[in-house]
């Protein structure tokens, strides 16, 4: 299938948090969107433990959307100075990285990753986090591509300089911090806490980390859950809202939840847990954060109480 590059000078606007893969076919080669690789590596090392490499040669050897550039989710779009894996850059950090990148302040934004899409919302979380709506993932991502037989290329893709520099302002209430969670589970402060990990992580069967389970009082919304398992698209929003009634209508104690309650979202490091957020914004609800040291941080903490079911 060909793809007609065209040339605009203004972005065209989004309407949700995700755009079709026939949306970026009629808007590829715009001069003003900017395409994003985001793809990282799960791979089992010695041992079983699971480590996360750079999708880099992935992207250059295997191929990407024409024109994509290389996000690196691992070192360039994260702190790696910070004691727990992938946890988000500051203001600073984020405004030169995606600069490189040739995004300006008035770039659309487009980005995926050859997985289950959760890569990709993690950027779409920080852009938007750091005060840029015009920002989507491609639903389905390379997978999805790829199956309709789009066409794809190899080989690095020079940014384009940007015109302006990117200045990335923090939002409030985009992230919280561990004390935030305690609270929570003080029963402190109201909000709603849902993990993103399959269910296996959640009940504590089965995890890499030396304490296993859930932040009690959590719902079990799985990730991996939300898109379809053959096109890694999402699920339409009936099928969402099924997945999320518990969120939506109640708390995990059965009471009825306030329907000003934040949702915090968490996982392993806050990846899984963009994604949870990515559908939730599908489904019009945009008041959520993410906890973004999550189980990484929290089950490091022998006095943080985990459940296992």
């Amino acid at each position: 299938m060909s793809i007609t590059a065209i040339s605009a000078s203004k972005s065209p606007l989004l309407g949700a948090p995700t755009v079709s893969t026939q949306w970026l076919c009629d808007h590829i080669g715009s001069d003003s969107i900017v395409v994003l690789d985001a793809t990282v590596l799960s791979v089992l090392a010695f041992g079983g433990d699971r480590v996360w490499l750079s999708g880099l040669d992935e992207y250059l050897v295997n191929g990407h959307i024409p024109g994509a550039l290389f996000a690196d989710v691992i070192e360039t779009l994260s702190d790696p100075d910070r004691p727990f894996g992938f946890a988000r850059p500051s203001a600073e950090r984020f405004s030169a990285a995606v600069t490189q990148l040739g995004i300006g302040p008035s770039t659309t934004v487009i980005v995926y990753d050859n997985s289950l899409g959760q890569w990709a919302a993690r950027v779409w979380w920080l852009f938007r986090s750091f005060g840029h709506d015009q920002v989507a993932v491609l639903d389905g991502g390379l997978t999805k591509w790829n199956l309709e037989d789009r066409p794809t290329e190899t080989g690095y893709v020079e940014p384009t300089v940007a015109l302006e520099a990117f200045v990335a302002e923090e939002r409030h209430g985009f992230w919280v911090e561990k004390p935030f969670v305690e609270d929570v589970v003080a029963g402190r402060v109201d909000a709603l806490l849902l993990c993103a990990l399959p269910p296996k992580e959640f009940s504590g069967e089965t995890g890499s980390r030396e304490r296993r389970g859930h932040i009690p009082g959590s719902v079990n919304v799985a990730a991996g859950r939300l898109v379809d398992p053959e096109t890694h698209a999402m699920l339409p929003k009936s099928a969402l809202r099924g997945a999320f009634a518990a969120v939506l209508e109640g708390r995990a104690d059965g009471s009825r939840a306030a329907a000003d309650d934040r949702i915090v979202v968490y996982c392993g490091g806050g990846i899984a847990a963009a994604a949870d957020a990515l559908a939730l914004a599908a489904l019009g609800e945009y008041n959520v954060a993410v906890y973004d040291g999550s189980l990484n941080e929290w089950s490091a903490d022998p006095a943080a109480p985990l459940l296992s079911l």
